[in-house]
């Protein structure tokens, strides 16, 4: 089977993002309870969705890729969740959030 990349182009190294992810997740949240100040949730995603493109970027470079980062974090109160492409981080000290980063590294250059 044949790569759809071209002739010595490298895919995203993702393998070296996944530990990324769950480690800053992991650093960012162990000790934060859910707050009902939406300002202060947005600061929560925004501060792990911008190390993780910064990382992206570390990884994969600023011309050969254009990186997609979505970052929720939401109260856990239970519910269920459907979620077709994401990375769930559940090994937390609190039981109050959840948060789901999703990361798309799309190839543009050589």
């Amino acid at each position: 089977m044949s790569s759809p990349l071209p002739d010595g182009a490298r895919p995203f190294d993702s393998a070296s993002l996944k530990p990324y992810i769950k480690q800053k997740i992991q650093s960012t949240l162990s000790n934060v309870a859910w707050d009902k100040d939406k300002e202060r949730v947005k600061e929560l995603a925004k501060e792990i969705g911008d190390r993780v493109k910064h990382r992206c970027m570390d990884l994969g470079g600023k011309d050969k890729f254009k990186y997609i980062i979505l970052t929720q974090v939401t109260e856990n109160l239970g519910q269920g969740g459907r979620a077709d492409l994401s990375l769930h981080w559940e090994d937390a000290d609190s039981d109050s959030i959840i948060c789901v980063c999703i990361v798309f590294a799309i190839k543009t250059g050589q």
